[in-house]
């Protein structure tokens, strides 16, 4: 083999190392997606596609920005560790930018509106929100509803990997209520109007935004252009419309 053959391999396969968030057989940006959201990433059960709210608005802010993206199913936790240590190239999962979340990775400009809410069952008449929520109270692992729980000092926090099981444990009597964000809760109460409903008004101010790798920082730009000219359009109220 010639030398410089082998100079241009080595070259290849250091690049191949230095960006691991990049599938190697595509050259597409890979985006992580906990797909345990309804109605904002999801696995339809059907086609086993992922699909939902963040989905259809990541693929219009790529293609706006002239970027092709994959979508990977992965858990909320090895998620934001994943990001963390640039293992992706950004995550799109109904993510709240925090101050803390933002030392390990970027984030791009808001792109919806979200707080967080309370949700019992339909026939508990003594919890009516966030100020006399009492008990054994489910939120996903890890979330801000979580965060929340833990600093009401009459709930218990019970959590769990996919919110799903929450509210299956809410419906069944085994926790008092489940506290996330407010179009999540609206979407299981859509769900499950004969079972549950939510209990007081929104309690915090919360914005969703795509989180991108600190090694991606040339990309921040174009997605805040692509979600600037996607607002101005209208897009995200289509999405609401056809998702919320």
């Amino acid at each position: 083999m010639k030398k410089t053959t082998w100079l241009l391999l080595v070259g290849l396969l250091l690049v191949g190392l230095v960006v691991p968030g990049c599938s190697s057989n595509t050259g597409k940006l890979t985006v992580a997606t906990d797909a345990t959201w309804p109605p904002f990433e999801y696995v339809n059960t059907d086609t086993k596609a992922i699909e939902g709210f963040d989905i259809d608005a990541m693929t219009a802010i790529a293609e706006e920005a002239g970027l092709d993206i994959e979508f990977v199913n992965v858990g909320w936790d090895p998620l934001l560790a994943g990001m963390a240590q640039g293992t992706y190239d950004m995550a799109i999962s109904s993510i709240t930018i925090t101050d803390d979340r933002k030392k390990e990775m970027l984030f791009s400009d808001p792109y919806f509106a979200a707080g967080q809410i309370v949700v019992v069952r339909l026939d508990e008449m003594t919890i009516t929100g966030p100020g006399n929520l009492s008990g054994l109270v489910g939120a996903q692992i890890g979330t801000t509803g979580a965060f929340e729980i833990d600093k009401i000092a009459a709930a218990e926090l019970k959590t769990y990997d996919d919110v799903g099981f929450a509210f299956q444990d809410l419906m069944n009597g085994q926790i008092v209520a489940v506290v996330c964000d407010n179009p999540v809760a609206l979407g299981y109460v859509g769900e499950y109007p004969d079972k549950l409903k939510t209990v007081g008004d929104v309690f915090t101010d919360e914005y969703y935004g795509i989180a991108i790798a600190k090694r991606n920082s040339d990309i921040v730009d174009d997605i805040n252009a692509a979600i600037a000219a996607l607002e101005a359009e209208g897009k995200f109220d289509e999405l609401a419309d056809k998702w919320l």
